[in-house]
């Protein structure tokens, strides 16, 4: 297909192509002429994962290419392509070490942690996951406001969000190219968040007027 065909068929425009092709996150495709060059199937879906990265997971073009990397090493597991993906979205602020409240934070999430047996997703020694700093931040912002945060308080939205990682992984799994399963990953994980926050909302006020009755 040429350009314009390829631009039809992605939902993105010819100079966001062109952009993507300069900046190495886009294969050139095969040239024609002296001005021209065709694109096949594969340029459409590495395309699609590009837009589903910087576009909707709004992932800068750096980390882009760092995913990109990924997914052609074949020495990386799909564990470690897809992870690679969903710790290059933006996550929030870090945790601020200067506040005296962090490392309290910081203890109840590994306790939390090892309760729900999450042993990849605690730190150990390595570099800590992005949403692990934003679980620590979280949890300070919730004790200096003295709301309830200890590990009791959290286990069950823990325990509720591992049938949730379930639910995602297996719709991960429905695409059949390590490709579609790294677009799928980073565009679920960033377009069904609001998904869950709306139904938690939903959630609540058909649980508050099971219990409080009323309007």
């Amino acid at each position: 297909m040429r350009l314009a065909e390829l631009s039809a068929r992605s939902g993105v425009p010819t100079a966001t192509i062109k952009y993507y092709l300069r900046e190495g996150l886009l294969p050139p495709g095969r040239r024609i002429t002296a001005t021209q060059a065709e694109y096949d199937e594969d340029h459409l879906r590495r395309l699609r994962l590009v837009r589903a990265m910087i576009q909707v997971g709004r992932i800068p073009v750096n980390s882009a290419r760092e995913v990109l990397a990924a997914l052609q090493d074949e020495s990386l597991d799909r564990n470690e392509r897809l992870g690679t993906a969903v710790w290059a979205l933006p996550h929030g602020p870090e945790p601020d070490e200067s506040d005296p409240a962090t490392q309290a934070a910081r203890r109840t999430a590994d306790a939390l942690l090892d309760r729900l047996g999450w042993g990849h997703a605690h730190p150990s020694g390595k570099a800590a996951s992005p949403a692990y700093g934003m679980l620590v931040t979280a949890i300070t912002a919730l004790a200096r406001l003295g709301y309830p945060c200890a590990v009791e308080d959290l286990e069950p939205y823990a325990r509720a969000v591992e049938r949730i990682a379930a639910a995602d992984l297996d719709v991960v799994e429905r695409y059949a190219t390590p490709e579609e399963q790294v677009e799928a990953a980073v565009a679920l994980t960033v377009l069904y968040e609001p998904v869950l926050l709306s139904l938690r909302r939903l959630a609540e006020a058909e649980e508050s007027h099971r219990r409080f009755g009323g309007a």
